[in-house]
């Protein structure tokens, strides 16, 4: 007995949907470790918004170690229990929520650097940045764990089957008004408003700052163009992020405001897709716009084609201060 063609068309979008995100959880792994790594050896690089670019980086990690993952089995339909399914769920607002938290405390911290430099070093310090993440993440499971309070959707449990299993989708536990007024408007629109706010504020300051100094060559107008540039490169990663997520949530939006529209399959793989790119594409950012950061990827991507060349002489178990001073040169 031959599928209809509409069964047929469904498994393969469903097929192509697994490969895509496959390839995109590979990248955000890979890609991020290397984030991660590339701070941890370069010490130069350990300062405070690099703490906050760590925390971003681990939750992209997360993303494709966990979230992708989580998303294949919630877009697949399996059978599950009501809570496990809803759990699940929770785990990907979390670790999403934690993302922009992220870029939030990223744009704080290039405020306060820009807008008090002479203090900057005293009031925000590694101790209180560190502290600063863990509170991010706190924060991101408390609102993502929101739903598990209650705040689901209460259909599937009255469509129990006798094994108490439901069809796990995201959108059979979750709640559209939640995903609509409390994540999107109050978690993702307020956030990004607040950092759009605060990067337009940022190049306002250093724009004034450069054009009082267009003459002068001293230390500060140099500060602030540096300042200039990794603004410009971090105010990339908050667009990234907008135009990654904004289309998902729309379509949460339209879902919710417009019960009877009907989404289509495609528009919503197409969306979650987007979303998860994102994560692949903030490493891509810092190594073509932070010299620092491509400076130490290239010495640890040579001292690994050094070590696969070199296979009578064992490598050095301690690169890292080699790494350090050549990238401090560049």
């Amino acid at each position: 007995m031959s599928s209809s063609p509409g069964i047929e068309l469904r498994e393969h979008v469903d097929l192509m949907y697994i490969s895509m995100e496959t390839a995109i959880a590979l990248a955000s792994v890979v890609g991020n470790v290397l984030v991660v790594l590339v701070v941890c050896v370069n010490r130069a690089l350990r300062d405070t918004t690099f703490c906050f670019i760590v925390s971003l980086a681990v939750a992209d990690i997360a993303v494709g170690a966990l979230v992708i993952p989580l998303a294949v089995v919630v877009s697949l339909g399996l059978r599950t229990q009501f809570y496990t399914c809803l759990f699940l769920s929770c785990l990907i607002l979390i670790i999403t929520q934690s993302s922009i938290l992220s870029l939030l405390a990223i744009a704080i911290d290039r405020f306060l650097r820009v807008k008090i430099p002479t203090r900057y070093s005293i009031i925000v310090t590694q101790t209180r940045a560190w502290v600063a993440v863990c509170l991010c993440w706190l924060l991101s499971a408390l609102t993502g764990l929101v739903p598990m309070l209650g705040w689901h959707n209460q259909e599937p449990l009255g469509n129990l089957s006798a094994s108490g299993h439901i069809v796990c989708q995201f959108t059979n536990v979750m709640r559209m008004d939640y995903m609509v007024y409390f994540n999107f408007f109050g978690w993702v629109v307020v956030p990004l408003s607040v950092m759009i706010g605060l990067y337009a504020e940022i190049f306002r300051a250093i724009r004034r700052q450069l054009n009082l100094r267009a003459e002068a060559t001293c230390d500060t107008s140099k500060y602030y163009r540096k300042e200039l540039k990794l603004a410009k490169s971090l105010a990339l990663v908050v667009a990234l992020f907008a135009v990654c997520w904004l289309p998902l949530h729309v379509m949460n939006c339209v879902t919710f405001f417009c019960p009877e529209c009907n989404m289509p399959k495609m528009a919503v793989y197409v969306g979650i897709f987007m979303s998860h790119v994102n994560s692949a594409l903030n490493p891509l950012v810092y190594a073509f716009r932070i010299q620092r950061f491509r400076a130490t990827l290239i010495q640890i991507a040579r001292r690994c084609m050094l070590c696969k060349t070199a296979e009578a002489t064992p490598c050095p178990t301690n690169p890292p201060a080699l790494m350090e001073k050549s990238a401090a040169n560049l």
